[in-house]
């Protein structure tokens, strides 16, 4: 049996979610009012699971906001996050025709620096190492008029797999990891490697911790040189490449491997999901355990997802739960479930609930309208009642009359 909680949630702020599963959906889950219930208002795609959604990168732009998705079948659409259309729809398989199985899509960034409407530019890399660049111009609304300039291929690693990638805030640059693949720092502008992380050192017992990363994450914006990145072997490290090529800080979390790290805006929280469920907070700079979240998780959490704008951060995982959490005082605000295994979930930063206030002010005022018209109704049946009852007593007094007379006679 799974494990369940009994935390009461409170429910959350006016916010808007995308959920990408195993079977290829995407779900749109909306949270309207103060403390309002998130629901899933839309379902995008149908069930597949040759289609299951690998990664996830999104522009949420006011202005022309992008979404691209890479599925299993090494499949990228690009689509509208606002209504589900799918703008363009590109095979990742290169030239030597390699198997999508054999060599599946691990790391999508799409580019939001200097992004011009009907073109976007799409960094991808794949288990085996194969990263590519590539810019995609839109000429119409369909799907098969897209042209796509010759990509910049490089290779990330001669051997191991690929299991995480990141791209920095100013998206100049990128970092590596995975399977016996040390992390490695990558310039884009010039597709040259320009640091290459050096593994811990054997143990009081002598043994070597294995080579294999599962996440990474950026901890500023600004700064592209300290990034933390979880392992297998359930640890977390921080890199500073100009200090050394070692671990500055390194600490366990729980027994079983890291499998989310996401980064807070402060430049020195992350937020840690790993195998079991458990979801914590930690400070880097000290290694410090800040706490750890409200409400035991039933699955393995894949996805951590900071909100920009809210003091929120939303966990999914293989439970098919979105999870939404307060980051001040770590207590689940809401779960939903969403029948699926849940590989990502990301945040619309600009929704807002305006036009639900809209609407719901239009209601009012129908139904004060309603209320005002109802009033005579009632009035004019009350009279009635008063009418009927004054000819039955008026019919009363006439029979009791009646009955006087005929006892004279």
């Amino acid at each position: 049996m799974p494990r369940t909680t009994t935390v009461e949630c409170p429910g959350c702020p006016p916010l808007r979610a995308l959920t990408f599963d195993a079977l290829g959906l995407i779900k749109v889950i909306e949270s309207r009012g103060d403390r309002g219930i998130p629901q899933v208002v839309e379902r995008w795609g149908n069930p597949d699971s040759s289609k299951c959604v690998l990664a996830v990168s999104m522009d949420d732009s006011k202005r022309d906001p992008l979404l691209a998705v890479a599925r299993k079948s090494s499949v990228i659409e690009l689509l509208n996050p606002l209504n589900g259309e799918i703008g363009v729809s590109i095979s990742n398989v290169g030239d030597a025709g390699t198997q999508p199985e054999d060599d599946a899509v691990i790391g999508l960034h799409l580019f939001k620096r200097h992004r011009v409407s009907g073109s976007c530019t799409l960094l991808t890399c794949s288990t085996k190492g194969n990263a590519s660049m590539r810019s995609i111009e839109v000429t119409s609304s369909t799907v098969d008029n897209a042209s796509t300039v010759a990509p910049r291929t490089w290779k990330v690693s001669a051997s191991g797999n690929i299991l995480c990638s990141k791209v920095d805030g100013s998206e100049n640059y990128a970092l590596f990891g995975g399977k016996a693949v040390e992390v490695n720092l990558w310039d884009l502008e010039k597709c040259s490697k320009i640091w290459t992380a050096k593994p811990p050192p054997k143990n009081g017992l002598g043994i070597f911790t294995p080579t294999w990363f599962t996440s990474a994450t950026f901890l500023t914006n600004d700064d592209h040189r300290k990034f933390a990145a979880g392992t297998n072997s359930h640890q977390v490290r921080l890199y500073d490449t100009s200090a050394q090529r070692r671990p500055v800080i390194s600490f366990d979390f729980c027994d079983t491997p890291i499998k989310a790290v996401t980064e807070d805006q402060d430049g020195h929280t992350i937020y840690i999901g790993n195998g079991s469920g458990d979801l914590a907070s930690f400070d880097i700079r000290t290694g410090k355990l800040l706490g750890c979240f409200l409400g035991k998780c039933s699955g393995s959490i894949r996805s951590i997802a900071r909100h920009l704008e809210l003091p929120v951060i939303g966990s999914c995982g293989l439970d098919s739960y979105l999870r939404l959490w307060d980051i001040k005082t770590r207590q689940l605000l809401s779960a939903v479930f969403l029948k699926q295994h849940l590989t990502n979930v990301v945040f619309d930063s600009n929704f807002t609930d305006k036009e639900v206030a809209v609407e719901a002010q239009n209601a009012n005022e129908i139904q004060n309208e309603n209320e005002m018209g109802t009033m005579p109704q009632k009035r004019r049946k009350a009279s009635t009642e008063k009418g009927g009852k004054r000819k039955a007593s008026k019919e009363k007094d006439g029979s009791k009359r009646l009955k006087s007379s005929e006892k004279n006679q």
